[in-house]
């Protein structure tokens, strides 16, 4: 089955929300669409991204499961950019 990942660009919080709260977020709402395979938080250009690998049978789905992240997200933190990648090789390219 094809590997996938959502990368999240985070904002600002929301109120009363912690920031090690941001990715065990993202990482339930993926699950509960795919198989989650990893997490993790990076610095990309200096912005925060929350960063959720998982598995799906197809393109479709995964960007249905980045889309459900991102909505998922709307009251806990400020999502300013996401994209969504697909392993291909050695390489994750982005898919619309």
């Amino acid at each position: 089955m094809p590997s996938y990942r959502v990368t999240l660009a985070v904002g600002a919080l929301a109120p009363g929300v912690a920031p090690d709260a941001v990715l065990p977020a993202a990482a339930r709402l993926a699950g509960e669409r795919a198989v989650v395979e990893a997490q993790d938080v990076r610095l990309l250009r200096g912005v925060p991204c929350a960063v959720v690998r998982y598995e799906t049978a197809d393109d479709t789905e995964a960007v249905a499961v980045g889309r459900h992240v991102v909505a998922g997200l709307r009251d806990v933190v400020e999502v300013r950019s996401d994209v969504v990648t697909r392993r291909d090789g050695g390489r994750w390219t982005p898919i619309a």
